[in-house]
């Protein structure tokens, strides 16, 4: 996969607005673990992940986002994965736990690996998403790079290899953060992915490639 830093389309193949934005705060301050390698996972599908609609942190897995889980988990269960982290908000606290019964592992729940708080537009429409928003009551995008940048450092800091389980924002800013390009196929719920360094220079793997990539916002 090309190492030149790129947006990602949205699901009517434009760049998602502010996304740019995002990619220049992340690049001021790049993220530099001492890991080699690690490993991360997008929450399983939630209903309003379906409906497009910006979620707030209780939101429960639906019944095709508990078989994504699990179906995660089955990938997942052959790799050497030591530690997971994972945000406390239940849709990733559940996707992490089907994960960590799996391979044995108790998850570390954090509430800075949450999603962007986006405030007033909770329970509004994300298709058209604006990453440079300032949302009433939420995060500007400076605060959520800077959120991320922290939280992930410490979460990849932890015993290795790792899993972060997380939020499709969290993807978009970690990629970001390490210089890496983010395709629509590596966006879909539950999609498990591995993260490889090479030198400074850091790749993305898919271990499987599901069908129901979507860049709707996590």
């Amino acid at each position: 996969m090309s190492q030149t830093t790129a947006a990602t389309p949205s699901a009517s193949g434009h760049r998602p607005s502010g996304l740019d934005q995002l990619i220049a705060l992340a690049a001021a301050q790049p993220l530099a673990p001492a890991c080699d390698h690690f490993y991360f996972l997008r929450h399983g599908q939630t209903g309003r992940n379906a409906q497009r609609i910006f979620q707030a942190t209780d939101e429960p897995l639906s019944e095709l986002g508990l078989q994504q889980a699990a179906r995660a988990a089955g990938l997942l269960a052959g790799e050497p994965i030591r530690t997971i982290v994972c945000s406390d908000a239940r849709r990733a606290f559940d996707t992490a736990h089907a994960v960590g019964n799996a391979l044995k592992l108790v998850p570390t729940a954090q509430a800075v690996l949450r999603e962007r708080n986006f405030g007033a537009l909770i329970g509004t429409s994300s298709a058209n998403i604006d990453w440079a928003c300032e949302p009433e009551g939420g995060e500007t995008l400076a605060q959520f790079v800077a959120r991320k940048r922290a939280a992930l450092a410490e979460a990849l800091a932890q015993p290795a290899p790792v899993l972060v389980v997380a939020h499709g924002g969290t993807l978009y800013a970690l990629a970001a953060l390490l210089g890496v390009p983010v395709d629509l196929g590596l966006l879909g719920n539950a999609q498990p992915l591995r993260f490889d360094r090479s030198g400074p220079t850091w790749a993305v793997t898919p271990l499987l490639r599901h069908a129901d990539g979507d860049a709707a916002l996590a």
